[in-house]
């Protein structure tokens, strides 16, 4: 994650020059906070990396050098080791906690972004047993998590990255325009493969805050997987759309879900020249140049929501 901004209050102009302060936010990135909760003899591991970034009337600290209104980044990095000491449940609800006691807390704070990635551990097997407080890294994907708060106006996002599939079959390239610049052969069988990253936005009148995301994350993840591999794929942007329909098909607490999957391409090896066949047995992996896909899934006459999207992206 990165300490960037998207939007905040109008700007104010300077009376000499007709220079304006454009958009701005500020915050501490990147909060690595891991919380350890110890029921007698076993123990439990949560783990974070925690992004806070406020918006509201900072002008004079711009303008002016006056800091008045600036709550200090440190102040924001305290903040959540103190909260973590309470619990942290899960990444959407930790950083709905954290939204609404710097809108509260003071008055100037108008709204900003909280992001957090999260870290998986297992329990080490010892025995066939799991161990009471030893952990091993683990995950197939990290965690995301973003909420932005617009006054009392809260948009959620949660999601994954890195979630890397693949499938050895079922997957093929056929009917594309071709012209004097294509080499691609068409192909019925081939191996698709990707890494996914997706988030989702929950509906702000689903009750959010009274949500389980622990479970629907587990679920929405189980969903991907599974259309992933349920059918014969024409290209990724079939799978990806199938991908995304099953999502909101089973979570109608969720408005839209947004991918992007880049096609991690398997060429098949020429092992000819060593008198040797190759039967859709021997793939060059190659990790560039590659398609990159991306696309969002949404329900027919909703309205959009950007500035719940612009809050996840880079401001430069």
């Amino acid at each position: 994650m990165t300490d960037i901004m998207t939007r905040t209050e109008t700007s104010t102009a300077t009376p000499d020059d007709g220079i304006i302060l454009g958009p701005n936010q500020y915050g501490k990135a990147e909060v690595r906070v891991v919380k350890v909760t110890r029921d007698g003899d076993r123990h439990s591991i949560e783990d974070l990396n925690v992004t806070s970034q406020l918006r509201g009337d900072f002008q004079a600290a711009h303008l002016d050098g006056d800091n008045g209104h600036v709550v200090a980044t440190d102040t924001q990095k305290n903040t959540v080791f103190c909260f973590a000491r309470e619990g942290i449940g899960s990444p959407e609800a930790f950083l709905l906690r954290l939204s609404d006691h710097f809108t509260s807390s003071f008055d100037w704070v108008k709204g900003g972004r909280w992001l957090a990635e999260s870290y998986a551990w297992d329990r080490i097997q010892v025995d066939g047993e799991g161990h009471d407080h030893s952990f091993v890294r683990t995950g197939q994907e990290t965690r995301t998590a973003v909420v932005v708060a617009d006054g009392d106006e809260r948009h959620i996002l949660a999601g994954l990255k890195g979630l890397t599939v693949l499938k050895t079959t079922q997957s093929g390239f056929v009917g594309y325009p071709k012209d004097r610049y294509t080499s691609l052969k068409e192909t019925t069988d081939r191996i698709l493969a990707t890494d996914v990253s997706a988030r989702w936005r929950y509906a702000p009148d689903a009750g959010s805050r009274d949500l389980d995301f622990n479970e629907i994350y587990a679920d929405v993840k189980r969903i991907l997987l599974e259309e992933f591999t349920r059918k014969y794929s024409a290209a990724l942007q079939a799978t990806l759309f199938d991908m995304g329909r099953a999502v909101l098909a089973a979570h109608p607490e969720i408005a839209e879900i947004r991918f992007s999957m880049p096609n991690k391409h398997h060429f098949v090896v020429d092992l000819d020249p060593y008198g040797l066949d190759n039967p859709n047995e021997v793939f060059f992996a190659s990790d560039r140049s590659y398609g990159l896909i991306e696309a969002a899934v949404t329900r027919d006459g909703q309205a959009e929501v950007p500035a719940a999207w612009e809050a996840a992206g880079t401001f430069c």
